[in-house]
């Protein structure tokens, strides 16, 4: 099973292009099952669905999120289509069977104050405050996950034309940036960014104080301590301000097929969670008016 599974993960990696995240996950998942493989003497290739559902059963068990056990599912159902690509297998054990429910979480949002409040936190008055003005700004004007604005480089940034690029995953894509955030981000490649590197050939865009490219758990460090700083009590993480980006688009008139092209998100099923949002206002009227509200 080690050596499929190694395969298994080549494949995800070289074909499927996936990013270093989501193959992460794929791999936890799979080496999980194979623990369970083995600790239950079974035959991966002679699995059936009684197997399958009895691995699922003991997720549950273990108290497991639905989400989870939904994503283990999904990783083994992965796993065989492999095995059947690869012809070691003729029958995938997952088909028919059904992910457990998950709940589509309401995601958390912030004001258009609050966001206002956190990004006011940072001071251009050194290089740290510059550096953490620029990013905090990108991440809201651009609703960018963390992962793709840790990997940015200085070269994806079109100071002229106003747009920021990912090339992250399987699709790239350009997001035009608010003078706001442009300006920001001129001064951190100007004045700050070339006093952190260390090394003049570094393509990366947001470094650390030792002049490497920050990391995930730097960034939400530096959103942490200006949440404090601004005295918010909302939970906010860089995902968050993702949210509050689709949000305040949605509820200024932008059009939900023009936010999924700047969320990256490849279903707009995904960028349909933000419509429960767009008329609150009318929510408020309503339930403040109707006798029987």
């Amino acid at each position: 099973m080690d050596k499929q599974i190694k395969l298994f993960l080549e494949f995800l990696q070289n074909d499927k292009k996936l990013s270093n995240n989501t193959l992460q996950s794929y791999k936890r998942d799979i080496l999980q099952y194979q623990t369970y493989i083995d600790k239950n003497k079974l035959n991966y290739l002679k699995i059936d669905h009684e197997d399958v559902n009895e691995y699922l059963k003991s997720l549950s068990k273990a108290n497991k999120k639905t989400s989870t056990i939904s994503r283990n599912l999904a990783t083994m159902r992965a796993f065989y289509q492999f095995l059947i690509r690869t012809k070691k297998i003729k029958k995938d054990p997952t088909e028919g069977i059904h992910s457990p429910k998950v709940e589509k979480k309401i995601p958390s949002v912030l004001t258009a104050k609050e966001v206002e409040l956190l990004l006011e936190q940072p001071k251009n008055v050194d290089l740290k405050g510059i550096r953490d003005k620029a990013m905090l700004e990108v991440a809201y004007a651009t609703g960018m996950r963390v992962t793709e604005i840790i990997s940015l480089n200085v070269e994806d940034v079109n100071i002229e034309e106003s747009y920021i690029t990912c090339n992250m995953g399987s699709k790239k894509r350009s997001i035009p940036l608010g003078s706001i955030s442009l300006q920001s981000l001129v001064d951190y490649i100007e004045k700050a960014r070339p006093i952190l590197i260390k090394d003049e050939n570094d393509k990366a865009l947001f470094v650390n104080i030792n002049g490497k490219r920050l990391t995930r758990q730097g960034f939400w460090k530096i959103v942490k301590y200006y949440k404090e700083q601004a005295h918010i009590s909302k939970e906010i993480t860089p995902h968050v301000l993702r949210h509050s980006f689709a949000t305040h688009l949605l509820r200024n008139g932008a059009d939900l097929k023009s936010i999924q092209t700047m969320l990256g998100h490849s279903d707009i099923s995904s960028t349909q969670v933000y419509m429960q949002f767009k008329n609150e206002n009318l929510k408020d009227i309503y339930n403040k008016a109707h006798p029987r509200a």
